[in-house]
């Protein structure tokens, strides 16, 4: 039951992708690539006073990547870059299966930790999270 409501989450983030597009004007970009899946990236980062004022992408890849653009533009609009790069930490341990304290941010994430069974799709779901963190780190 749960793995279908996942699923649904994952889905739904992947046809109808939550800040698609470039931004007017951005402080910061980065981009992602994984040659495995296919997947393409690019992230547009508008900082301001070390707050996260927005946060777009263009993408192409498979669901998983999508979804996980989509749910991590959202996540961490209004977050500090330190609170982004704590974040990256814990989404990436939830991809590797490790335990991670439940807040309400991974909860909203916790839909893409089924890619620890699958090692090959890690990448696809942490892709635009590597970018992102890239691009908010070249702005320190």
């Amino acid at each position: 039951m749960l793995d279908e409501l996942y699923q649904e989450v994952i889905l739904d983030h992947s046809k109808s992708p939550r800040n698609f597009g470039v931004l007017d004007r951005y402080t910061c970009t980065a981009e992602g690539n994984n040659p495995m899946c296919g997947d393409q990236l690019t992230v547009y980062v508008d900082i301001k006073d070390d707050i996260v004022s927005d946060v777009s992408y263009r993408a192409r890849g498979c669901a998983i990547s999508i979804a996980s653009a989509s749910m991590m533009s959202s996540i961490i609009k209004g977050k500090t870059i330190g609170e982004v790069n704590i974040l990256f930490d814990k989404f990436h341990k939830l991809c590797m299966g490790e335990e991670v304290e439940d807040d309400d941010d991974i909860e909203r994430l916790r839909a893409l930790s089924g890619v620890s069974k699958f090692p090959t799709r890690v990448k696809c779901a942490t892709m635009s999270w590597h970018a992102v963190r890239e691009a908010v780190d070249n702005t320190q």
